[in-house]
């Protein structure tokens, strides 16, 4: 156990959030998601679990230790409903009340047509795949920046 730490938070998983760098794009999927062949073409190349955990939790512990990209608004995504574009399931409103939470304010989500949700998540640093057992509880997450200190000569 770590002070201070989020203890959904795997080893596999910390080692794979240290390691991204800003830009890189991370998939948090549902049980449903195509995980595994999807994840073989990300650059880990393998499938990290945080079974035990609806998305929204899993959005939770992950965003407690890794900042959204506040240069683009893409910083996170959402997997569109089939036939209902605009619609936004229950997980859904879910994970962006966590991501609100997690920035402050409010940061919509984009929405991707499901067809091109799986291209992209293709083209990700890596694949976490949760127990949530809810249609489109699929996420891209865009890793940002965390600025420096600042020092006490720059504050005045």
């Amino acid at each position: 156990m770590l002070k201070n730490f989020d203890n959904r938070l795997n080893a596999e998983v910390i080692q794979v959030l240290r390691a991204m760098g800003h830009g890189d794009t991370l998939v948090l999927a549902d049980t449903n998601f195509p995980s595994d062949s999807v994840a073989r073409h990300t650059i880990t190349g393998q499938l990290l679990r945080m079974e035990n955990l609806t998305t929204a939790e899993a959005t939770e512990a992950i965003l407690s230790v890794l900042p959204l990209d506040t240069f683009v608004p893409d910083h996170a995504a959402r997997m569109e409903v089939v036939g209902a574009p605009s619609d936004i399931p229950a997980v859904q409103q879910e994970v962006q009340a966590a991501i609100d939470a997690a920035e402050g304010q409010p940061r919509p989500m984009v929405s991707i047509e499901r067809f091109a949700f799986y291209e992209a998540a293709k083209e990700a640093y890596a694949v976490i795949q949760t127990g949530e057992r809810r249609f489109y509880g699929c996420f891209i997450f865009r890793k940002g920046v965390i600025p420096p200190p600042v020092s006490s000569a720059e504050a005045k």
